[in-house]
Parts: C-alpha cells; structure tokens; sequence
C-alpha cells in the first residue's frame, strides 16, 4: 500500500503542477529534491511571482525512522517505527477576489519492535479560504467534494465536511480559518477496507483542480483595490495563525525534523497585522467575517 500510494502521489503531483503552470500563465514551479537523514525524502515544488499565484508549493514526501518521543506519547506507543508520505498543497493568489486553497493526501504506518505494521491509516482532505465570500464559489467547492463522497458513502460528505469546520477553527480567534471543504483521517481497516479507502482518498484528490480551477478562472483578473489588498493580507494573517498553533501536519513535521522550507512553503509572502482591526459594519469584510464566526452547510 505505502509503494502503490507513493507512486500515485508522484503522478498526482505532475498533473496539478502542470495544470497550474498552465493558469498562471507565467511563472514555472521550482523543484527542489531533499533527503532526510533519518531516511526518506522528497520533491518539493513552488511557485511565485507569477501572473495568478503570488505563492503556492506543491509537496510530496516519504520518510521513516524512529518515531520521536514526542510522537510515541502522542500515538501512545513506544519504540516504534514510522513511514509516512503524502502530497500538500498550498496556492496563494494575488488577486484578493480569488480564493487561497489548502490540500493534502497522506497516508501513515506504524511499526512495531519486530518491524511488523501495528496500525496503518490514510487521511486528508481540502479546504476554501477566501478573502471576499463569493457564495457561487463555495457552492462549487463543497459540490465538488459532495459528488465525490457520494460515490463512496451517503454520509461521507456531512462527516468529512463537519470534521474540516471543526479542524480548521482558529480557537483563540473563536473563527473558521476558511470557508471548509473536507477533513478525514485515521481511516483505517473496517468500515471499508484499505484498499477502499486507498480509492476514496484518491477520488477526492483526483478531483482537485475539478473544485478549484473553476473558480480560480472566473476571479483572478477582476479589478481590486489597494484596500482590498490589505484586507487579504490581514486575512492571512489568521492563516499563518493557524498553521503555527493548531495544523498537525506543521507540527508533525516540526517534531521529526522535516524540512524547514518544505513545511514553510504554505505561508504566505506578504501579511499584516493591524492591532485589533475591524471591518466596517455591513461591509463586504463583516459579511466574510460573519460566515467564519459561524459555518454553513454550502449545498
């Protein structure tokens, strides 16, 4: 399982980045491969300065070793072993009227002292954050993720589709980091087998650029404002919030030596913080604001 999803990673990450190469119109993705000592590795892939996207990473990683103390707590293990791989993705606009879109497909086995597989589970999902709330691009969005679930369980979307309100929550900020998308992890044998689940997780990434590339076509050539701009940045401001307090994936990564400008990629380049900003009152900005203090069901 862990060299049949490796090896579809590799190829998932050739399409998005070419497809996105594509949009942008300008910029190409820089490749960087890296080693890690502890053993494992990966290719990691930004974009900047370009005519759609200010910033955006797409990564795929396999590495294994020993799980660090920290981790055995965490998973309530000792001694054990790990090898995890996945694809993330981050892709920053430039135009504020265009959506900042989060992604991620990983899967995860855990070892005992005789190197025998102890557990073994895939997670994921995808996720909207825009800066300007364009109730037809939600829509599409988390249409897109529901005709994928649909196909693998009638129940699959209203699960997966809570779990992403209630994991990107930015608590100390009492809002949602976006407008949602989906979130699962921990799929393990049961309910489905892994194999079922190796289908369900591929579905859902194969469809990617089906949920985002829409929208990113309709808004990144509207006209915006020095004010709008500043807004976004604000806005992302609550991005890079939560990616260092709250996103497993940031500190799993930080806990077992990943490398830094892998796991950095997702920040974005240009971010402010204004001392207790608020929108003006019935503005665009509050309308934002008042769907991320209290998530909707889209479709």
């Amino acid at each position: 399982m862990r060299t049949q999803f490796y090896n579809y990673i590799c190829n998932l990450q050739d399409t998005i980045t070419t497809a996105l190469e594509k949009v942008d119109g300008k910029s190409r993705f820089q490749e960087d491969l890296w080693e890690r000592a502890e053993g494992g590795g990966g290719r990691t892939r930004v974009i900047e300065n370009g005519a759609v996207f200010e910033k955006g990473g797409v990564n795929i990683s396999g590495v294994h070793g020993s799980l660090p103390e920290t981790m055995q707590t965490h998973f309530n293990v000792s001694e054990a072993s790990f090898y995890a791989c996945g694809l993330s993705l981050v892709l920053h606009p430039i135009n504020p009227n265009a959506p900042t879109v989060h992604a991620n497909w990983r899967y995860f086995e855990l070892y005992d002292s005789q190197g025998n597989i102890a557990d073994q589970w895939f997670g994921g999902g995808l996720d909207l954050t825009p800066y300007y709330l364009v109730e037809e691009d939600a829509i599409h969005f988390h249409q897109s993720c529901k005709d994928v679930c649909d196909r693998h369980h009638p129940s699959f979307h209203q699960q997966y589709k809570k779990r992403c309100d209630d994991y990107f929550w930015n608590t100390h900020r009492n809002e949602a980091r976006g407008v949602g998308g989906l979130f699962f992890d921990y799929l393990k044998p049961g309910q489905k087998t892994m194999e079922q689940w190796f289908a369900f997780v591929t579905d859902v990434a194969d469809h990617f650029l089906d949920a985002y590339i829409p929208i990113i076509e309709k808004r990144k050539e509207l006209p915006y404002t020095p004010a709008q701009r500043e807004w976004q940045e604000i806005r992302r401001g609550r991005y890079v919030e939560f990616n260092l307090v709250h996103d497993k994936g940031t500190l799993f990564g930080l806990k077992t030596n990943g490398r830094i400008e892998s796991i950095l990629m997702s920040l974005p380049p240009r971010v402010q913080w204004k001392y207790d900003h608020q929108p003006a009152a019935n503005s665009p900005e509050a309308e934002l604001l008042a769907v991320l203090k209290s998530p909707k069901n889209w479709v």
